[in-house]
């Protein structure tokens, strides 16, 4: 879930690494599609970031796994890790809990947020930031495989 405690750290030698580990070469590149290539937008990569916050407070844990890699971690602004299988846990938990909706509808209220897509041949990193003083609250990192784009790593700061 992107929107209210994601922060980047140490992104600039994980992007290396990732572009490192999951750059298509040119070549491969010129033979994508049309869709292929309109799949890889700021616009696309907010849309699964939207829809990622969506279904984990529905539970859609079929949609969840599909999405996230399977070695997604996610750093809270303390340090502790959460990992796929522990986040679709939660997603099972918030299944149908109207609790949940209204605590995530009250945060983004009262939280406005900007997002800031940079990418990366197939990395993206999606930053989410307050618009008055332009601290990132967090970040997600996409990789685009299979023809879609995958989370593998969120960083959250604490939100003052």
């Amino acid at each position: 879930m992107s929107h209210p405690l994601r922060f980047p750290i140490a992104i600039a030698s994980l992007c290396v690494a990732l572009v490192t580990s999951f750059g298509a070469p040119a070549t491969a590149r010129a033979a994508n599609t049309p869709a292929d290539e309109a799949a890889r937008t700021d616009s696309a990569v907010i849309a699964v970031d939207d829809h990622w916050l969506e279904a984990e407070v529905s539970g859609d844990t079929a949609w969840l796994d599909a999405m996230l890699m399977p070695d997604y971690r996610s750093i809270s602004p303390e340090g502790k890790v959460l990992d796929k299988p522990r986040l679709l846990a939660n997603a099972v938990k918030n299944r149908g809990s109207d609790t949940m909706r209204r605590k995530v509808d009250a945060w983004i209220k009262t939280h406005p947020t900007r997002k800031a897509v940079v990418m990366h041949g197939d990395v993206a990193i999606l930053s989410f930031s307050d618009p008055q003083t332009g601290r990132v609250r967090s970040s997600d990192i996409f990789v685009y495989k299979d023809g879609g784009w995958h989370a593998l790593y969120s960083q959250h700061a604490k939100v003052e």
